[in-house]
């Protein structure tokens, strides 16, 4: 059989690199021209993975993306497969060089985008909101009011009460397994209770009430005092939030009936909010990447990282999280950064990963999932530099902690773990209006009250779950140029950000994936 052109096999992302990442099935025994020369693979080699193209020494560094992702276990001859079985982590010194990249501000696009939105007005005079859906929140302080939230949500679905209120996305309880059990007035607590604030003013919710134990470490009060929390209706002056103890109200029978009289009382106020044309530059773009596969960094990430760059140069922001997944690229960052000072707060987030995942005896490398791994992942360092491709080209303004308001505008880096519901819980409740999500395995996330556009990483996965995600990025494998994929995405977000359903909100999912960050002992 005669050879074939690597690139109809393969894809060989920088002339430096020693491996290539197979775009489909290579069977063993196929002869691969590259370089003026043949080589061929032993093995079989599935799509997402990796074959080297050169001769690599045992200890020597396995580059892709023109970066080290690796190094070699063994001696590795051209054609061989690269993965787990002859790939160590080991340590590279990063130059972080500070500040010495930072890309100029983009220039001023050929049109200024508008979104069909809800302005929601300040929740504090130097914070204006603005949504892309109009929910109602129930939101549980602790686990053990769970529950009660989520009854009082059933029950105004069961009543038919919601159907008059055609203008209202829903009635969400925002539920988690925590509230309790650690210190009082702690980082746990400030950091929960900042996630909880950040769902009360988030844009996407136009009102919402608490519902509390009564008796729990995460105090309403607290809450409330803390975050300054107010209620903020259309034609109402501000007030207190609404407050239900299930203690004080006398059970979870009572509590329910006065939570569901509560949002009664709200909704033709709520349905009363019409949706306007606003600014893109309103627009908060969450990305994440879950389930994701040796395309990654080649389709999807990149193709976001286009839309993220037409978002900033809207005048929006866009944001990065999943701080596990940036480690061994964090210096490609750094030099982004409009400041000294904003590189040294990712290097701190960095440094805090290092300290904090010493303490249990886990390792980062630990990252890549089964099914990373599965679909071509290596290490956590070939993962950081496919995931950060999610962030474009532009500057990186500033670095938040989990869940802090976004207030930047611009590229930002969230510092949050790579567990998806986590992450995209830090980002949501840090204001993201708007979500898109890669997957190369077939993550089926979604993220109310923020909608969650899905993009796939190859063609195969979109076809085999067509109703569960939104956007085929696998086309680039096929020649599509990324632009053009990038474009699509940013339309997307433009559409769905109007009102478009994505298929998570089609598939009713987004309500049970609110999960905050517990970050110490439970006591």
């Amino acid at each position: 059989m005669s050879a074939i052109a690597l690139s109809d096999v393969a894809v060989h992302l920088r002339p430096a690199d020693n491996v290539a990442v197979a775009r489909q099935l290579i069977p063993a025994g196929t002869a691969i021209r590259f370089n003026g020369g043949t080589l061929t693979v032993p093995t079989v080699v599935k799509p997402g993975h990796k074959f080297a193209v050169l001769d690599v020494k045992e200890g020597d560094a396995i580059t892709k993306y023109g970066q080290v992702i690796g190094f070699a276990g063994k001696n590795l001859t051209p054609g061989e497969h690269v993965h787990t079985h002859n790939v160590v982590l080991g340590k590279f010194e990063r130059d972080y060089a500070y500040a010495t990249q930072t890309p100029p501000p983009p220039a001023p696009p050929a049109e200024y985008r508008n979104f069909l939105g809800y302005d929601r007005g300040p929740t504090r005079p130097e914070h204006r909101r603005y949504g892309t859906r109009n929910y109602i929140a129930i939101i549980s302080t602790v686990n053990c009011s769970a529950g009660t939230s989520k009854y009082v949500a059933e029950k105004l679905r069961a009543n038919g009460v919601l159907d008059k209120y055609p203008n209202i996305d829903g009635v969400v309880p925002i539920v988690h397994k925590h509230g309790c059990a650690m210190a009082y007035d702690g980082d746990d607590h400030k950091q929960l209770d900042r996630t909880l604030a950040g769902i009360a003013n988030h844009p996407n919710v136009a009102g919402y009430i608490l519902i509390g134990l009564g008796c729990e470490t995460g105090q309403a009060a607290h809450l409330i005092e803390n975050e300054h929390l107010e209620l903020i209706q259309l034609g109402k002056p501000k007030q207190k939030p609404i407050l239900l103890s299930i203690q004080e109200c006398g059970g979870i029978g009572k509590t329910v009936d006065a939570g569901v009289a509560a949002i009664a009382e709200m909704l033709p106020r709520v349905n009363d909010v019409k949706r306007t044309s606003i600014s893109a530059k309103h627009l908060i773009l969450g990305t994440n990447c879950g389930g994701s596969d040796g395309n990654s960094g080649i389709t999807a990430n990149p193709a976001l990282g286009v839309a993220s760059d037409l978002i900033v140069q809207q005048g929006g922001t866009t944001v990065l999280a999943e701080t596990t997944e940036i480690y061994g690229a964090e210096h490609l960052l750094t030099r982004r950064a409009v400041s000294k000072a904003v590189g040294e707060r990712l290097v701190e987030r960095i440094k805090w990963w290092e300290w904090y995942t010493s303490v249990f005896g886990v390792e980062i490398n630990n990252n890549p999932s089964v099914g990373n791994k599965e679909g071509g992942l290596t290490t956590i360092y070939e993962k950081s530099l496919g995931a950060i491709a999610k962030a474009g080209s532009t500057a990186m303004t500033d670095v938040l902690l989990y869940a802090e308001p976004i207030k930047t505008k611009g590229f930002v880096v969230m510092d949050t773990p790579g567990y998806d519901p986590v992450s995209m819980t830090g980002i949501v409740a840090g204001g993201a209006n708007v979500c898109v999500f890669t997957t190369g395995r077939g993550s089926v996330y979604g993220c109310k009250p923020a909608p969650c556009i899905k993009v796939a990483t190859n063609t195969p996965l979109y076809e085999r779950m067509i109703s569960d995600m939104d956007i085929n990025a696998g086309t680039i494998l096929n020649g599509v140029p990324m632009e053009k994929v990038g474009a699509e995405i940013f339309e997307e977000i433009l559409a769905v950000a109007s009102g478009k359903k994505t298929k998570s909100e089609i598939n009713g999912v987004g309500e049970e994936e609110f999960a905050p960050w517990h970050i110490g002992p439970t006591l």
